[in-house]
């Protein structure tokens, strides 16, 4: 069983920058592909950025918010991260991670980047993030 946690969601700005953090417990982090969605009030949960797990840095990112959110991970502290610089008030919404742990070894010896929110096996609670105008 895998429990994730955000945290770093808040009131910003306009033009502000927040870093989301999602510390996992439980399983084998490292070897997890993890995944940032946002659910705005009224809208189907959205997808936002994906980091394949193993040693590499595979990422991919929603061309919505290319080139200003950014997803990262620490292994060594079970944490995903999710830079998001320049914010606006469309990006207002329920922040959440996910994870897609590697189902058997052929996943495992090649992690891959999960986009859909269906194929993801954990989830976190949230964290609200307000861009104010």
């Amino acid at each position: 069983q895998v429990t994730l946690a955000e945290s770093g969601g808040g009131l910003v700005q306009a033009g502000g920058s927040l870093r989301l953090s999602c510390v996992a417990s439980g399983g084998t982090f490292s070897s997890y592909t993890m995944g940032w969605f946002r659910q705005a009030p009224g809208k189907t949960r959205e997808f936002m950025a994906t980091l394949a797990g193993g040693p590499g840095t595979h990422t991919y990112t929603a061309p919505a918010v290319k080139g200003r959110f950014t997803i990262s991970r620490d292994n060594a502290k079970n944490t995903v991260y999710l830079q998001m610089d320049s914010l606006n008030a469309e990006d207002t919404a329920v922040y959440y991670c996910a994870a897609d742990p590697p189902k058997n070894a052929h996943e495992y010896a090649h992690p891959k980047l999960t986009t859909r929110a269906e194929l993801y096996d954990f989830w976190g609670q949230g964290t609200q993030v307000t861009v104010s105008s």
